[in-house]
């Protein structure tokens, strides 16, 4: 076996390390038509609750930041305090990126892992988290992703520049984890170049870092726009 096989199977076989998670929640919802959709019903309870309870039944997630805007702190504080794992409910930035780094700010010092999640992902599973978090102590750095169904095409100019072989493409979800020190410096480092960076992962990839990809699941949607709404309400109806 050779060294670095050695290494990762030791890796694998010691505790997890402690892992923080920080729920992004501080969109401003433009595409959903006057819907503020971390508190859109869902199944009775606001969007947000579902998502940061997955994180509360995770024993992988020690602690739990939720950024959002200014005027939703004390609305979502109220609805996490039977969670004992949220921390704080911390407010935003001007950018997705910038609300990131604020939230991981906000985690304690005993952070050696920490998972990001989109707030409007409210069918995440414990599962999930736990397998990403898992893939993350051994690799440094993992996420969840689905394969693309469609055939997508590169568009410049309004015409078909390329189609990419669809068999190498991959939708990349949330929650994404890191060895905390990697994601705060990858942060840093965009954020000094004013490099835009879809999500977190792109921050960590634009400095050569590998990122390992573990099975998703298909109904850990994005609520982005009404249909969408729409969509997580029959897939939890399903799962009843």
């Amino acid at each position: 076996m050779k060294m670095t096989d050695i290494t990762k199977a030791a890796r694998k076989v010691l505790p997890l390390g402690y892992c923080g998670a920080v729920i992004v929640a501080a969109g401003s919802a433009s595409r959903m038509g006057g819907i503020d959709k971390v508190m859109a019903e869902l199944d009775g309870e606001p969007m947000i609750c579902r998502t940061v309870r997955a994180f509360q039944e995770c024993d992988a997630i020690k602690e739990i930041v939720i950024v959002t805007r200014g005027d939703l702190i004390m609305p979502i504080s109220d609805l996490c305090r039977g969670y004992s794992k949220v921390k704080a409910v911390v407010a935003g930035g001007s950018s997705r990126q910038e609300s990131v780094s604020m939230g991981l700010n906000a985690l304690s010092d005993k952070v050696k892992l920490a998972a990001i999640q989109d707030g409007a992902r409210p069918l995440v599973t414990w599962q999930l988290i736990d397998r990403v978090v898992r893939a993350a102590h051994t690799y440094g750095a993992a996420a969840p992703a689905v394969p693309v169904k469609d055939t997508i095409k590169v568009v410049a100019g309004g015409v078909v520049d390329r189609t990419p072989d669809r068999k190498t493409l991959q939708a990349v979800q949330t929650p994404q984890v890191f060895d905390f020190d990697m994601i705060r410096g990858a942060l840093k480092k965009a954020k000094e170049d004013e490099a835009e960076v879809t999500d977190d992962c792109s921050a960590v990839e634009r400095l050569g870092m590998s990122v390992k990809i573990v099975e998703g699941d298909e109904r850990n949607i994005k609520v982005t726009t009404p249909m969408d709404l729409k969509i997580a309400k029959m897939l939890l109806e399903e799962l009843k």
